[in-house]
């Protein structure tokens, strides 16, 4: 009788356990460990610069306000963008009028640069909605992975895009992602990160972007499209002269 009461007692103690594992692993906590081991909250609190495709882009902080500037020149003039409360447009210093259509889509531009820079940091908006989906092994590496969408309030103009991310099992960090499009006829992209660099604490990386060599919009499937040669290389996206304050 008393073996069998020890025995009762240690299967409750190891399906305890198990579960216990087994609640850990959510999309919230992942998330949570990805961003801490990418930069934290330093992201909340540096001034940070980088140059992508000819133009320069840079993040004021203050106090827990945001300033995002895309800076470049322009037939000779030099041109600021300015995303805060509202989008305004600096033409050699002087404020230009800018129509309410064109001044959107220059500010959505400018916000998804530093999303993409600044991943994972932003997985943690208030408009965004995540999704463990289970455990995947891509190249040989074991990977969490987890689908992203976002709320029509706070979540842009593209608040219907879906997005995956596949992070890391051992490092937490996000190696792939992958997004499905509506605007411009719309299509998916898969991204594999390279040349990780660590920048007075914060994590950046460049991506090789791909997209299916035939038309398909399964995004849950991407990552064995990728595995089975089923992408192509379309792009290369990268960051160049970093520098934070």
């Amino acid at each position: 009788m008393v073996k069998k009461t020890i025995l009762f007692l240690l299967l409750i103690v190891i399906t305890a356990c198990k579960n216990e594992k087994k609640e850990e692993i959510t999309a919230q906590a992942i998330v949570d460990k990805s961003i801490d081991v990418s930069g934290g909250d330093l992201y909340k609190t540096k001034n940070i610069s980088f140059e992508f495709r000819d133009k320069k882009y840079v993040l004021e902080q203050n106090d827990g306000k945001k300033v995002m500037k895309r800076i470049f020149t322009q037939d000779s003039s030099s041109i600021t963008d300015v995303k805060a409360k509202k989008f305004s447009r600096l033409v050699n210093d002087s404020l230009v009028v800018v129509a309410d259509s064109t001044a959107k889509k220059y500010d959505n531009a400018i916000n998804s640069v530093f999303y993409f820079a600044l991943l994972p940091y932003g997985l943690n908006d208030a408009a965004v909605t995540k999704e463990y989906l289970g455990e995947v092994t891509i190249k040989g590496k074991d990977y969490y992975k987890v689908k992203v969408t976002f709320s029509e309030e706070g979540g842009g103009d593209d608040f219907d895009d879906t997005y995956l991310y596949w992070f890391n099992k051992e490092t937490f960090k996000p190696d792939y992602l992958a997004y499905k499009f509506f605007v411009n006829d719309g299509g998916m992209r898969f991204r594999v990160a390279y040349n990780e660099r660590i920048v007075n604490g914060i994590r950046f990386v460049d991506y090789e972007n791909y997209k299916p060599k035939t038309e398909s919009d399964k995004i849950l499937e991407i990552d064995s499209m990728y595995q089975n040669n089923g992408l192509e290389l379309l792009s290369k996206i990268e960051l160049k002269n970093i520098s934070l304050d």
